[in-house]
């Protein structure tokens, strides 16, 4: 019995030594598994980072050293001298030097009409015509009367150079004739006054009447215009009465009439100065050469009160502004200078650099917008200056 349970006590200890051994070996197994997974692992870590390298080094192959940014392109346009003037700026409507009514003398009825409103007359032209029948009766009749009246004169002055006649009946008789030619001459007058004729030259701006009307010497006609030489009445502060002179230059401009501006000068300033509104009464002279001017239209007037000749211009298209400051972006060896504007006379169109700006210099009018100081740029276009040297019109006095 004892024999029996050493010998199982024995295989026991047999077996778990056995067991014991296997899994030794099983883990063993394992942690070598696991180190030749750490090792693949870590041999795909190194090759992803040499790939990594690799494109890293590619790219910056691509991208060479020096090499610049891609320029901007932009349209400029070549700085050039020009005439500039320094205006008082005022508004109003426009007026017409010569402009009349005209009225009928005689009473009648409206027989022909041959102007239309529009039309451009002569002066003494004949506008409309009524009916005469009654003045050309009135006017033989009176011819009549003074023709014998002048036939008895000239037998009573035969009796008075033979003294035939006395000096008093000789000189009531002198006094009927000239009374009579004097009727003769009022109806012929009258005969004329049946034919309504413009005074001026101009064109007609109202036709107030229609055939058979019958009118009065009161009763308004027609009125002519005179388009070719205009006015415009302004009201100047009175700071600027020492300033405005007579014969000044001017000019006028319309925001109906785009691009264009007319000649204009000072013609007539009022010296008295209304104490209510502060201002004094200024008439600018206008010639309407183009005859695109009407009367009653508004108008922008610029009195000249200064001029710069040979002055740096430049458009205004080409300035930035940065709150109250104007830019411009000059064009050196294709890089954008930014350079801020010393700003002299200005207008509508231009401005006047006083510095730092010289004749020639290439400044940027489109693609300006965003830009940043030294940047690169590529010129695509260059536009035409229309600000180059010349005297204009408006600098020019008139009489």
């Amino acid at each position: 019995m004892y024999i029996t349970r050493l010998i199982t006590s024995i295989i026991a200890l047999v077996l778990v030594t056995g067991l014991m051994i296997a899994c030794g070996n099983g883990s063993a197994g394992n942690s070598d598994g696991d180190e030749d997974k750490t090792k693949g692992d870590s041999g795909a870590v190194a090759t992803d980072s040499t790939k990594a390298q690799a494109d890293s080094g590619a790219k910056a192959e691509d991208k060479k050293p020096g090499q610049s940014i891609e320029a901007v392109p932009v349209e400029v346009t070549a700085i050039k001298k020009g005439t500039i003037s320094d205006y008082i700026l005022l508004s109003a409507n426009l007026e017409t030097e010569k402009m009349t009514d005209i009225y009928s003398r005689v009473q009648g009825l409206v027989e022909q009409i041959n102007v239309e409103e529009g039309d451009k007359v002569k002066k003494n032209q004949i506008l409309a015509k009524l009916e005469a029948n009654e003045y050309e009766l009135a006017e033989q009749r009176a011819e009549l009367n003074y023709l014998k009246q002048e036939s008895d004169f000239k037998r009573l002055q035969e009796m008075y150079a033979k003294d035939l006649l006395s000096k008093e009946e000789f000189e009531q008789a002198k006094f009927a004739t000239e009374g009579l030619k004097v009727d003769w001459e009022q109806a012929k007058l009258n005969l004329s006054y049946t034919r309504i004729t413009s005074p001026i030259e101009g064109v007609v701006g109202d036709r107030l009447i229609k055939l058979g009307d019958r009118i009065n010497p009161t009763d308004k006609l027609f009125t002519v215009i005179n388009t070719e030489e205009m006015i415009a009445v302004v009201y100047a502060p009175e700071k600027e009465l020492g300033i405005i002179q007579k014969k000044q230059p001017a000019y006028i401009s319309s925001d109906n009439i785009k691009g264009e501006r007319f000649t204009g000068w000072i013609k007539r300033v009022s010296p008295v100065v209304d104490p209510q509104s502060g201002t004094f009464k200024v008439t600018i002279g206008v010639r309407n050469e183009k005859d695109k001017l009407r009367s009653g239209m508004f108008i922008n007037a610029h009195i000249v009160t200064a001029t710069h000749e040979d002055a740096i211009l430049i458009p205004k298209t080409a300035i930035v502004y940065e709150n109250e400051a104007m830019n411009v972006y000059v064009v050196r060896d294709s890089i954008a200078h930014k350079i801020k504007l010393d700003v002299g006379f200005q207008d509508h169109e231009k401005v006047e650099a006083l510095s730092d700006i010289q004749e020639g210099d290439k400044v940027i009018v489109v693609g300006q917008a965003g830009l940043k100081d030294k940047t690169k740029v590529v010129i695509v276009s260059e536009r035409e200056n229309i600000f180059a040297i010349r005297r204009d019109a408006i600098y020019q006095n008139e009489s």
